[in-house]
């Protein structure tokens, strides 16, 4: 890996191509190059019959420095440092400061090819690409450019242990907002990697990483928490926000970071529409409500049948005596 600085003052880690690539790109550009200069030279041959030695040999030259000098500038200017070799290698050229390669950096990469690669046969671009740091050969040198590679084997990304299931919910009321992305960086690099750390080493970072987040969030660590359980759960309460302001909850489910499924009130675990049975949730034991008896709704109360209206008895009909005796 090789940091590069912009003028921005922006740090580049780039892979600089090394010498059997570089050496397998300029194979591939010399064999198309070098059957383009034969096909040309023995049509000109056909075409210059009738001309001098000397005509022919300047016609000669001409050739050789138009198809193997002045072709393969023009392809890498057009192409923005990608002939057809660093093409199939997955090579480019760029300039020491990243950016893209212009006529005079190809220019004068090409003018020194022509001594270091095609008189020399290779041989001091292979010594000055073995002695450079970043396998550059003299073109790159005095053209200010560096070959990179473009095709890199994806990075696997690990991921960040889960915390323990009794610190799951503990700092919902931090305050995370003062927390940079270099530290929150560091703490990810720290937890995927805390297996393969000596056991002294990762608790001493793993302190360290702590004060740093608790100088930041103002709240100290609980205490008999270790430090690097602390660091699973923040950066889980973290993500769990991130989560839920993306998508609304933190498993991407609504209402599936609040208990009881986003419900004020409800019973956690409970289905939605559990709340409308609150006379069931109370005489259960534990506050737990059965899935089924939940989203069945309650049989109505029956209503008792109406009493008959007292039957006052008149002066014509002789009262009958039926053991009931009114209330007084």
């Amino acid at each position: 890996m090789s940091d590069l600085v912009t003028g921005d003052a922006v740090v580049l880690g780039l892979r600089p191509a090394r010498l059997p690539s570089r050496a397998l790109a300029f194979t591939l550009d010399l064999l198309v190059y070098g059957t383009g200069f034969v096909l040309v030279s023995v049509g000109l041959t056909f075409a210059t019959a009738s001309l001098d030695d000397a005509a022919q040999a300047a016609v000669t030259v001409a050739s050789f420095l138009l198809v193997l000098v002045g072709v393969p500038i023009a392809v890498e200017t057009l192409s923005h440092g990608r002939s057809l070799g660093k093409l199939a290698c997955g090579l480019r050229v760029v300039r020491d400061d990243g950016g893209p390669v212009r006529f005079r950096h190809a220019l004068v990469r090409g003018a020194m090819g022509v001594v270091e690669l095609l008189l020399t046969f290779g041989s001091v671009a292979c010594i000055a690409s073995l002695v450079s740091a970043r396998g550059r050969r003299l073109g790159d040198v005095f053209g200010g450019t560096l070959v990179i590679r473009e095709r890199v084997p994806g990075a696997q990304v690990m991921p960040v242990p889960a915390p323990p299931p009794w610190l799951a919910g503990r700092f919902t009321g931090l305050d995370l907002s003062a927390v940079p992305e270099g530290l929150w960086l560091a703490v990810r690099q720290y937890l995927t990697r805390m297996n393969q750390l000596d056991p002294q080493v990762g608790a001493a970072m793993a302190a360290r990483l702590a004060d740093d987040l608790v100088a930041r969030t103002g709240a100290p660590a609980p205490a008999g928490v270790p430090a690097a359980a602390y660091l699973m759960a923040v950066v889980h309460e973290r993500q769990s926000r991130d989560a839920a302001r993306t998508f609304g909850s933190p498993a991407g489910l609504p209402g599936a970071g609040v208990p009881g499924g986003g419900v004020p009130g409800a019973v956690p675990g409970a289905v939605p529409g559990a709340g409308a049975v609150s006379g069931a949730v109370t005489g259960t034991a534990g506050g737990y409500v059965p899935p089924v008896a939940a989203t069945l709704p309650l049989p109505p109360a029956p209503v008792p049948p109406a009493a008959p209206a007292p039957v006052t008895p008149s002066g014509d009909e002789p009262v009958r005596k039926t053991g009931f005796a009114p209330p007084a």
